[in-house]
């Protein structure tokens, strides 16, 4: 079958983008839009990229997107994808940014924003739940949830407590973890194709190029504006270490942004997450948001490409070389370790983020409602949209 062109790749994953709307369950659209129906990508392909997109930093379903255009047209098919799946939330993201920006005075908006903080806490508290659920299944997983939590509460870096439950992980998984067993093939292992070193250079050159031009980028800025370029390295730094998809970037947002730096103070960032749910792309798409109160168009555009390019670089690093790490004993456990402290680190930033706002009876109510809803498994975008149409009513 003839590769589809860039072009087509594009407007493929743009029109997918436009609708794409809860996360990581984007996932299943991408594999029925790639798998199903465009027949550009094997099922043993697509889940091997799924179990990949799980292991690297990123928001899962822009880095599944990725993916699957690396497998449709290689790397250019992959830029293609992932620019294509991200433009609507971009787009939509900067548009209610700058209607934030200009309505910040009106008593209703203020009132429905005030409305959406507490909902956003309830959101982070439901994520924390699920994760957790998931994830915290013995001692080791409690004591790493435990005291990454507590050091995060008073203000400290998420990235000290990624950092060092990823050397934790080795030590208190070594019993838990241990090699796969090896009485036979798996099925991905009997279907598996032989290997294109052609498609798997490509693919590590161009990601390589790719670094380069960010790195030159930034450069640039740093002589032109320090300010930009310091958010487009915060940026970076906030999407190398967020482990575990698009809700992994919050701790580590709320520290860089309104902890260490103050560059915006955490109801304005809640602000942010709030309107990030009611575009269509990954949460990480508050970027946009804080680049834009901060420095306009420009620092939005700088955020936005900063807190997205460095997932897909390690994506197109790591492919060829994932079938020779993804088993190795120490890289699973240290990923292990980092899952564990993800949660703590989510159940910090739902503690931060409830001491900064003020409370009163109907906010407590509308987060409490809210909280029951996302346990219901309503969908998270009505769940905001009929909130904060409640809260610029009552509040």
């Amino acid at each position: 079958m003839k590769s589809p062109s860039p072009t087509e790749i594009f407007f493929s994953f743009l029109k997918l983008g436009l609708t794409a709307f809860g996360g990581p369950a984007m996932v299943a659209y991408i594999r029925d839009l790639a798998v199903r129906e465009k027949k550009w990508v094997s099922e043993r392909d697509f889940r091997h990229g799924v179990a990949l997109v799980q292991t690297i930093p990123g928001a899962t379903a822009m880095q599944a997107a990725a993916y699957a255009g690396l497998r449709a047209g290689g790397p250019a098919g992959a830029l293609s994808a992932y620019t294509g799946f991200s433009l609507p939330a971009f787009l939509l993201m900067l548009l209610l940014s700058v209607a934030y920006r200009h309505g910040q005075d009106i008593p209703a908006v203020l009132a429905l924003f005030s409305g959406l903080q507490v909902i956003v806490i309830a959101m982070v508290a439901n994520a924390t739940l699920n994760f957790g659920r998931k994830t915290l299944l013995t001692w080791q997983d409690i004591l790493l949830t435990v005291a990454g939590a507590a050091y995060i509460i008073p203000g400290g870096s998420p990235v000290t407590v990624i950092l060092l439950s990823a050397a934790a992980g080795p030590v208190l998984y070594g019993k838990l973890i241990k090699e796969p067993s090896k009485t036979g093939p798996t099925g991905d292992d009997r279907e598996q194709e032989p290997v294109n070193k052609s498609f798997l250079q490509s693919t590590f050159r161009f990601g390589l190029m790719v670094a380069l031009v960010i790195l030159l980028m930034l450069l640039i800025l740093f002589f032109i504006n320090k300010q930009l370029s310091l958010l487009g390295f915060i940026m970076v730094k906030i999407d190398l270490f967020a482990f575990g998809g698009g809700y992994a970037s919050l701790p580590l947002m709320l520290h860089e942004i309104a902890g260490a730096r103050h560059m915006l103070d955490e109801k304005t960032l809640m602000d942010g997450i709030a309107l990030g749910q009611v575009t269509p792309g990954p949460i990480v798409i508050t970027a946009t948001f804080a680049g834009y109160l901060l420095y306009g168009l420009t620092g939005a555009v700088i955020a936005s490409i900063c807190i997205f390019a460095p997932s897909f670089i390690i994506l197109l690093l790591v492919t060829p070389w994932f079938d020779r790490f993804k088993n190795n004993l120490m890289f699973r456990r240290a990923i292990k370790g980092i899952l564990c402290s993800f949660v703590g680190l989510l159940a910090a930033v739902t503690v931060r983020f409830a001491m900064a706002v003020h409370w009163e009876i109907m906010a407590v109510i509308i987060s409490i409602a809210a909280f029951v809803a996302l346990r219901y498994k309503i969908d998270i975008l009505w769940v905001v949209l009929a909130g904060g149409a409640l809260s610029a009513l009552i509040l």
